[in-house]
């Protein structure tokens, strides 16, 4: 289950004891706020804490630039003009903290983005929950043919079954043990330190994990992508639900100039230019390699 009862109670009685405060405040976060959004089979996320809001943004904007934003005509329309320009420092002005319940190997993912605060569940000190996340059927594939990192086609039903009976055994097989090892009836037993290193990848981790709002863009961008792996993808997801009410004007122009929008290189803005002016470019007269020239396809020309 994604939250004990102790959890469960603590979020009851957080959202029905409010606070009054001077600071800003953000309507759409408040509906979020300590609720979890569940993700996977155990996991979830969920809004612990928030500083700022689109206003922020545009406070943080105008002291920075100006007279340079005076012919913007209102705050969206600034921070659409920051954001297609790249100007990043507003949106740091604005934090979010989250609790997210994760696999190992998704957290391991994660954590290659160095620009949050992080405090994580230590299995020095406690001991991890007997939870493990087993994908399902639908999300099982074989390996990219195209994509050394991604998946191709989803297993037939026979192989499906064998490789999830694996992985459920090999995973408590190994928590017994873990468990076991840990244990202190008729031996000394093994430091929770050393007995984890046994634990399989796919057991659900804890962590709390502050961010400010570029670089929580930053994260989105890239593992709310459909190229992205699902486990974590899923994750983002959940996330754009919550900062599309917290900052909505500014999610939107996310959403715009991040998420929708595409990069060209030197290269393609040129294969381009030569397309418009009717010349029939092919991969070989590009000056793009194979798999450029397929990305470069799949954005602008399919």
């Amino acid at each position: 289950m994604p939250l004990t009862p102790e959890q469960d109670a603590e979020i009851a009685d957080l959202r029905a004891t409010p606070r009054t405060t001077l600071r800003a405040v953000s309507e759409g976060a408040e509906q979020h706020l300590y609720v979890p959004k569940p993700v996977l089979d155990h996991g979830f996320v969920r809004m612990i804490d928030y500083m700022g809001d689109d206003a922020a943004i545009c406070q943080a904007a105008r002291v920075s630039y100006g007279r340079g934003t005076k012919s913007v005509q209102n705050d969206e329309g600034l921070i659409r003009y920051l954001m297609r320009h790249w100007h990043s420092t507003p949106f740091e002005m604005c934090e979010l903290k989250l609790h997210v319940k994760l696999p190992v190997f998704v957290a391991r993912q994660w954590i290659r983005h160095r620009t949050a605060n992080v405090n994580e569940y230590s299995a020095r000190y406690s001991i991890l929950d007997r939870e493990f996340y087993i994908p399902r059927t639908e999300d099982l594939a074989a390996q990219s043919s195209q994509n050394n990192q991604g998946r191709g086609d989803v297993l037939g039903p026979e192989e499906s079954a064998r490789v999830l009976d694996w992985l459920r055994e090999d995973a408590h097989r190994a928590y017994d043990h873990y468990e076991q090892m840990i244990s202190d009836e008729g031996q000394q037993g093994v430091a929770r330190e050393l007995a984890r290193m046994n634990l399989p990848a796919n057991i659900y981790t804890q962590w709390y994990w502050k961010v400010d709002l570029h670089n929580l863009f930053h994260f989105l961008r890239l593992r709310a992508d459909s190229h992205a792996q699902y486990e974590i993808r899923v994750y983002a997801d959940a996330i754009c639900e919550m900062v599309k009410d917290w900052v909505p004007a500014a999610y939107r122009a996310f959403e715009e100039y991040r998420l929708g929008g595409v990069t060209l290189s030197a290269s393609g803005v040129e294969c381009l230019r030569r397309m418009l002016a009717g010349e029939e470019v092919t991969q070989e007269t590009s000056g793009m390699s194979a798999r450029e020239w397929r990305e470069f396809n799949s954005q602008w020309i399919t």
